[in-house]
């Protein structure tokens, strides 16, 4: 009678394992890790930036005796482009930007400006959570003075240079150190201090 019982559960065995195997899998899906699902290689950059600095490109004066300076290194600007990581080195993002740089005066009778494109291109290390180290360099392109018939127009070599920038969050403050060189030849510094502001999208 045992050897019966046993040969018996033996079979039931066989029977479920062979039915087990009939039925349907359910498929499972990979759960991404924190860090997985919030790393995005490319994010849109969006900045902005106030700057001062550099010498005199020129030199309005109004007619209640006030004058007003119009250096190489002043302006504001806003810019568009990219932020790069790469996985596995978190804290290291690569940053690119095209913008437009502008300054103008206080005169009512005439748009005198000083315009440029500047390019960045800048290595980032994030020293801590929300502090950004960031060094590269920058290109002004276009570079032109506008005096609206008030005086001589002025255009100027693109020029080249370092940018150093510390960052808490997205405000920072950043150094650049420049030289423009007009059509004659004769050159301004284009040094400039700046506040710079600048966020990621989509964002963490």
């Amino acid at each position: 009678m045992t050897k019966s019982f046993l040969l018996t559960c033996l079979g039931i065995g066989c029977l479920y394992q062979v039915h087990a195997q009939d039925l349907p899998q359910e498929a499972t899906v990979p759960v991404a890790t924190p860090s997985e699902s919030t790393y995005k290689p490319v994010r849109l950059l969006l900045g902005g930036a106030l700057e001062l600095g550099g010498d005199n490109v020129a030199k309005v004066y109004f007619t209640n005796g006030q004058d007003q300076s119009v250096k190489a290194g002043q302006g504001g600007s806003v810019s568009v482009g990219a932020q790069f990581q790469f996985k596995g080195i978190d804290r290291l993002l690569l940053r690119t930007t095209v913008g437009y740089k502008y300054l103008t005066t206080q005169a009512d009778n005439a748009h005198i400006r000083l315009t440029r494109v500047p390019i960045h291109l800048t290595a980032n290390w994030m020293a801590h959570k929300n502090v950004r180290l960031g060094a590269g360099l920058v290109t002004h392109q276009a570079i032109k003075f506008h005096a609206d018939g008030i005086g001589d127009n002025m255009t100027f070599d693109a020029a080249t240079g370092p940018v150093f920038e510390v960052a808490y969050r997205g405000i920072g403050l950043s150094y650049t150190a420049m030289t423009y060189k007009d059509q004659t030849n004769h050159t301004y510094s284009a040094n400039a201090i700046g506040l710079t502001v600048s966020g990621v999208l989509p964002k963490r």
